[in-house]
Protein backbone atom coordinates (compact mmCIF):
# COMPACT_ATOMS: atom_id res chain seq x y z
CA UNK A 1 0.00 0.00 0.00
CA UNK A 2 1.48 3.38 -0.80
CA UNK A 3 1.50 6.41 0.53
CA UNK A 4 -0.71 8.33 -1.73
CA UNK A 5 -2.95 6.02 -1.41
CA UNK A 6 -3.44 6.28 2.21
CA UNK A 7 -3.56 10.06 1.63
CA UNK A 8 -6.13 10.07 -0.80
CA UNK A 9 -8.38 8.15 1.35
CA UNK A 10 -7.91 10.23 4.24
CA UNK A 11 -8.75 13.22 1.71
CA UNK A 12 -11.82 11.75 0.49
CA UNK A 13 -13.46 10.52 3.78
CA UNK A 14 -12.84 13.51 6.07
CA UNK A 15 -14.38 11.56 9.39
CA UNK A 16 -12.77 9.43 12.21
CA UNK A 17 -11.37 6.69 9.32
CA UNK A 18 -9.14 9.86 7.75
CA UNK A 19 -8.11 10.98 11.19
CA UNK A 20 -7.06 7.37 12.49
CA UNK A 21 -5.53 6.95 8.57
CA UNK A 22 -3.36 9.91 9.00
CA UNK A 23 -2.11 8.76 12.69
CA UNK A 24 -1.61 5.33 11.86
CA UNK A 25 0.28 6.67 8.82
CA UNK A 26 2.52 9.07 11.14
CA UNK A 27 2.85 6.14 14.10
CA UNK A 28 4.23 3.64 11.14
CA UNK A 29 6.33 6.23 10.01
CA UNK A 30 7.70 8.07 12.83
CA UNK A 31 7.86 4.94 15.43
CA UNK A 32 7.57 1.59 13.68
CA UNK A 33 10.08 0.81 15.48
CA UNK A 34 9.40 1.68 18.73
CA UNK A 35 7.89 0.09 21.79
CA UNK A 36 4.03 0.63 22.08
CA UNK A 37 4.51 3.67 24.63
CA UNK A 38 7.06 4.94 22.10
CA UNK A 39 3.89 4.71 19.32
CA UNK A 40 1.69 6.38 21.88
CA UNK A 41 3.72 8.93 22.40
CA UNK A 42 3.85 10.31 19.23
CA UNK A 43 0.27 9.63 18.32
CA UNK A 44 -0.31 11.93 21.73
CA UNK A 45 1.93 14.55 19.99
CA UNK A 46 -0.40 15.10 17.17
CA UNK A 47 -3.54 15.16 18.83
CA UNK A 48 -2.02 17.77 21.58
CA UNK A 49 -0.90 19.68 18.26
CA UNK A 50 -4.62 19.34 16.96
CA UNK A 51 -6.10 20.43 20.40
CA UNK A 52 -3.82 23.47 19.91
CA UNK A 53 -4.94 24.48 16.37
CA UNK A 54 -1.58 26.22 15.16
CA UNK A 55 -0.82 23.54 12.52
CA UNK A 56 -4.44 22.94 11.21
CA UNK A 57 -8.40 21.80 12.65
CA UNK A 58 -8.38 18.45 12.02
CA UNK A 59 -6.09 15.68 12.94
CA UNK A 60 -5.20 15.27 9.14
CA UNK A 61 -4.13 18.79 8.47
CA UNK A 62 -1.92 18.90 11.56
CA UNK A 63 0.10 15.62 10.50
CA UNK A 64 0.57 16.58 6.95
CA UNK A 65 1.84 20.28 7.87
CA UNK A 66 4.66 20.95 6.11
CA UNK A 67 7.68 19.67 7.81
CA UNK A 68 6.16 18.70 11.12
CA UNK A 69 5.46 15.05 10.62
CA UNK A 70 6.73 12.42 8.34
CA UNK A 71 3.58 12.48 6.43
CA UNK A 72 5.01 15.73 4.46
CA UNK A 73 8.20 14.48 4.07
CA UNK A 74 8.15 11.37 2.80
CA UNK A 75 7.52 10.48 -0.93
CA UNK A 76 3.98 9.62 -1.84
CA UNK A 77 5.44 6.69 -3.30
CA UNK A 78 6.69 5.20 -0.29
CA UNK A 79 5.22 1.91 0.04
CA UNK A 80 4.11 1.21 3.63
CA UNK A 81 5.37 -3.30 3.23
CA UNK A 82 5.54 -4.43 6.50
CA UNK A 83 2.11 -5.67 7.43
CA UNK A 84 2.29 -6.02 11.21
CA UNK A 85 4.09 -3.35 11.82
CA UNK A 86 0.84 -1.59 10.08
CA UNK A 87 -1.82 -3.44 12.04
CA UNK A 88 -0.27 -2.27 14.91
CA UNK A 89 0.40 1.43 14.33
CA UNK A 90 -3.57 1.07 12.94
CA UNK A 91 -4.25 -0.34 16.46
CA UNK A 92 -2.24 1.98 18.43
CA UNK A 93 -4.13 4.95 16.25
CA UNK A 94 -7.23 3.76 17.18
CA UNK A 95 -6.06 3.66 20.88
CA UNK A 96 -5.00 6.98 20.85
CA UNK A 97 -8.20 8.48 19.44
CA UNK A 98 -10.24 6.68 21.94
CA UNK A 99 -8.28 7.59 24.61
CA UNK A 100 -8.23 11.12 23.14
CA UNK A 101 -12.07 11.63 23.78
CA UNK A 102 -11.95 11.40 27.57
CA UNK A 103 -12.18 14.31 29.46
CA UNK A 104 -8.63 15.86 30.00
CA UNK A 105 -8.39 15.19 33.57
CA UNK A 106 -8.87 11.58 33.15
CA UNK A 107 -7.04 10.84 30.61
CA UNK A 108 -3.76 9.09 30.48
CA UNK A 109 -0.63 10.89 29.17
CA UNK A 110 2.87 9.22 28.58
CA UNK A 111 4.43 12.79 27.52
CA UNK A 112 2.76 15.35 29.07
CA UNK A 113 2.67 18.71 27.68
CA UNK A 114 4.82 18.01 24.50
CA UNK A 115 4.20 18.98 21.12
CA UNK A 116 7.39 18.23 20.02
CA UNK A 117 9.90 15.07 19.28
CA UNK A 118 12.35 13.90 17.21
CA UNK A 119 14.19 10.52 16.86
CA UNK A 120 17.73 10.30 17.26
CA UNK A 121 18.62 7.38 15.44
CA UNK A 122 17.41 10.10 12.31
CA UNK A 123 18.70 13.28 13.31
CA UNK A 124 22.06 12.45 15.75
CA UNK A 125 22.24 16.44 17.19
CA UNK A 126 19.06 17.73 18.73
CA UNK A 127 17.20 20.53 16.08
CA UNK A 128 17.04 24.50 17.03
CA UNK A 129 13.60 24.03 18.85
CA UNK A 130 15.28 21.47 21.37
CA UNK A 131 15.85 23.82 24.23
CA UNK A 132 17.10 22.28 27.82
CA UNK A 133 16.46 18.65 28.56
CA UNK A 134 13.57 16.53 26.94
CA UNK A 135 10.20 16.20 28.63
CA UNK A 136 10.48 12.62 28.14
CA UNK A 137 12.75 9.67 26.65
CA UNK A 138 10.99 6.67 25.18
CA UNK A 139 12.99 4.70 22.93
CA UNK A 140 15.02 6.77 20.13
CA UNK A 141 12.18 9.49 21.07
CA UNK A 142 12.89 12.62 22.91
CA UNK A 143 9.77 14.64 23.44
CA UNK A 144 9.95 18.29 24.29
CA UNK A 145 7.61 21.41 24.65
CA UNK A 146 8.67 23.89 22.36
CA UNK A 147 7.61 27.76 22.90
Amino acid sequence: MKLAWILWLASAFHNAASDRACLAATVYLEARGEPVTGQMAVAEVGLRRRDGGQWGQSLCHVLRARGQFALSTTSKNYVFDDVEAWNQAWFVAGVALDLWTLPTAWRPTLVPKADHFYATDTMPMPPGWAKGPPLAVIGEHRFYHAD
